[in-house]
């Protein structure tokens, strides 16, 4: 057994290249810091989370040109290929992307009758090239990843995501790659990945969706970027989920973590610190909003440390609003006092 292992390792000559030799190359967006171009970006989030509708309305937007969320930069129309297995193309998929507004002549589908797609079809390639593609959505990863991969196999999930990584760089596409999450709530996000956690190293950008706490509006949802190999961590956006697709609201000052950690159950006693902070804060941004630079400098000269207030504002409810380069805090509406 030994010597036929043997006789099957194939000898490979040795070749090296300097780092001089290698041309540095700039990274191309979609959707700056979100979603590259040539790259596999992951979007998980729970069943009914929105996923669907965020990336259809994202699509919309493409197709017509028109400039994607808190950015200014129109482009020409793009063709996006949507490939998915749990809504219908008639009844679902192009209704609600006809109610975003997009160019129906930019979305196209790939046939799947005689034959299930993977990341490995050469169908997905050659669609990209002939028809200029420049999105693949492939939703969810768990029809697209192959019948005979185990995605709890990390060999297994990475000689898949081998294939369609060098779609996207071989053809400059944008590739996103829409997936559940476990149920392991209490971990960091990028945990919560389906399966080998090969599968959350092989994406360049990781994108999540999350609820908002806010109870009086419970079509809310955060986007937060829970991994970025190629630029500084994006915003987090809160948007609302709605009958056309997503409305998008602001950008935010928020982690994936501090996302997540605001729908986990609270244990233990209430911090007296924290309380304070809270109070501190309600009353601060009773009359409407301040500059989150003011509001730290006022909460750190009354005596609060950052973490305090960090925790104090994510109790508060708190939102962050961006606004050109300058950041500002509110009180949710439901915390306004009332004239």
């Amino acid at each position: 057994m030994k010597q036929m292992e043997n006789e099957m390792i194939v000898s490979v000559p040795l070749e090296v290249v300097k780092a001089s030799e290698i041309e540095p190359r700039e990274v191309k967006w979609l959707w700056y810091p979100y979603i590259p171009f040539g790259k596999v970006t992951l979007l998980q989030g729970d069943p009914g989370d929105g996923k669907s509708k965020l990336m259809l309305s994202i699509a919309a937007l493409l197709s017509k040109g028109e400039p994607l969320p808190f950015t200014d930069e129109e482009t020409e129309p793009m063709t996006i290929i949507y490939q998915t297995t749990e809504d219908d193309a008639d009844d679902t998929v192009v209704p609600r992307f006809n109610s975003a507004g997009g160019n129906g002549e930019n979305l196209i589908f790939i046939k799947e009758d005689e034959k299930s797609l993977s990341f490995g079809d050469n169908r997905i390639a050659e669609a990209i090239e002939k028809y200029h593609a420049k999105l693949l959505i492939l939703d969810p990863m768990s029809s697209y990843i192959g019948e005979n991969c185990s995605m709890n196999n990390a060999n297994e999930t990475r000689a898949e995501f081998n294939h369609l990584i060098a779609v996207a760089k071989n053809t400059g596409c944008a590739i996103v790659i829409i997936a559940h999450m476990n149920k392991m709530r209490d971990t960091n996000p990028l945990y919560r990945t389906n399966g080998s956690i090969d599968i959350a190293g092989a994406a360049r950008s990781i994108l999540a969706i999350t609820r908002s706490p806010n109870k009086e509006a419970p079509a809310e949802r955060y986007m937060v970027q829970v991994k970025s190999n190629l630029a500084p961590t994006g915003s987090a956006i809160l948007f609302e989920v709605a009958e056309k697709g997503v409305d998008f609201i602001s950008e935010m000052e928020m982690t994936a973590e501090e996302a997540f950690q605001s729908l986990a159950p609270k244990m233990g006693r209430p911090n007296e610190k924290e309380l304070k902070a809270k109070e501190f804060l309600l009353e601060m941004l009773k009359d409407g909003e301040m500059l989150s630079s003011d509001c730290e400098e006022k909460l750190e000269a009354a005596g609060f440390k950052k973490s305090t207030i960090k925790k104090a504002k994510k109790k508060a409810g708190v939102i962050s609003r961006k606004q050109g380069f300058l950041w500002y805090w509110s009180l949710p509406m439901g915390d306004m006092p009332r004239a």
